[in-house]
């Protein structure tokens, strides 16, 4: 049964569709100007000058001018509006390793603090196939060029920054999670309260210390006010190679499934191709986001590549307290990430 203080249906800025969101590029695509790029530049270059690690840089040491307003309503717009954004026209083709990932970890550090995204510690993480089997459960499928399907990441913001484009596929889509909630409340509200449940979602081997090798957390949440979203279903569904881990009955599936059928939607999510430049922020407790499949370029120097930030952010909702199985800490602007006792936080340049 469904909590009854929980909406009849969600009506504020992130409930959208992707239809409409695609008739409106103008709220969420932002064309970055010559001065925008001198600013973020210019930052750059003094904080690479210190001669000190990417990984460090903090919003005090990559001082802006005018783009600090800009990234001040970018966090509003993931926190409070339709939970996400893309800065479009970076010239990443004129830039150093060094000077990419200073730029992109200085937009990132004014929105809030750096998370390890793997065991390794890595703050700057690489997308791209390595060539990993998208079947072998220890695998996270983003080191491969599987379609990776609707789901959140382990912290508040995930960032993006396309540096090079797969030949074929390897869109980015969008849905938003209270949007499923009102189409399945309306249809099959019996269902949308299994999605309430804790259900496992299998850790992929990166197991904090003491931890089990999966977590219970529900993948619909209503706390203080917020529907919060926690979704992978091929990890939901390699959760089940632990004998302890609790079983999902058939309503779940058939609660998944539904789940999965309404995202995969074209009228309710957003499909969008990254080009080279472009950030996409994405705010995890709202929105879910999948990438589709992909062909890549036989030359290795062509082949795709994202840089990614997984962000906590200042200020943040409150989350409730089965999150810690993820996030450890659950104190906004420090909690989220991958931590074990093997990681040291760092940011790999290639």
């Amino acid at each position: 049964m469904l909590d009854p203080t929980l909406p009849d249906r969600f009506t504020g800025p992130a409930a959208w569709a992707g239809a409409e969101m695609a008739a409106r590029p103008e709220a969420w695509l932002v064309a970055l100007s010559a001065d925008e790029i001198a600013d973020l530049e210019q930052a750059a270059r003094r904080y690479l000058a210190l001669g000190r690690d990417v990984g460090e840089i903090a919003k005090e040491t990559f001082p802006l001018g005018p783009f600090a307003g800009r990234l001040a309503a970018l966090r509003e717009k993931l926190l409070h509006g339709i939970g996400f954004e893309v800065l479009r026209g970076l010239p990443v083709e004129r830039y150093a390793p060094e000077m990419t990932a200073a730029i992109f970890c200085g937009v990132g550090a004014h929105l809030g603090a750096a998370r390890s995204q793997n065991a390794a510690g890595h703050i700057l993480g690489h997308v791209r196939n390595v060539g990993a089997d998208p079947d072998d459960p220890d695998v996270r499928i983003y080191q491969t060029n599987a379609r990776q399907t609707f789901h959140t990441d382990s912290a508040d913001v995930v960032g993006l920054l396309c540096l090079r484009e797969a030949r074929e596929g390897g869109e980015s889509l969008l849905v938003s999670a209270e949007t499923l909630y009102n189409r399945m409340r309306a249809e099959r509200p019996d269902l949308l309260a299994r999605l309430f449940d804790p259900i496992a979602t299998d850790r992929r081997g990166e197991i904090p210390d003491g931890m089990a090798p999966f977590m219970t957390i529900p993948p619909l949440s209503w706390h203080a006010g917020k529907l919060t979203v926690f979704y992978q279903r091929q990890y939901i569904d390699s959760a089940q190679r632990f004998a302890d881990a609790p079983r999902l009955t058939p309503a779940h599936r058939e609660a998944l499934d539904l789940f999965d059928a309404l995202a995969d939607d074209p009228g309710l999510h957003l499909r969008m191709r990254l080009r080279p430049g472009d950030m996409q922020f994405v705010y995890n407790h709202s929105q879910l986001h999948d990438r589709t499949g992909f062909t890549d370029w036989p030359e290795p120097e062509r082949r795709r590549h994202l840089l990614r930030l997984w962000l906590s952010i200042p200020g943040d909702r409150a989350l409730p307290d089965c999150f810690a199985q993820r996030y450890g800490c659950l104190e906004p602007g420090n909690r989220g990430g991958v931590m074990t006792s093997r990681t040291q936080l760092h940011a790999p340049l290639g």
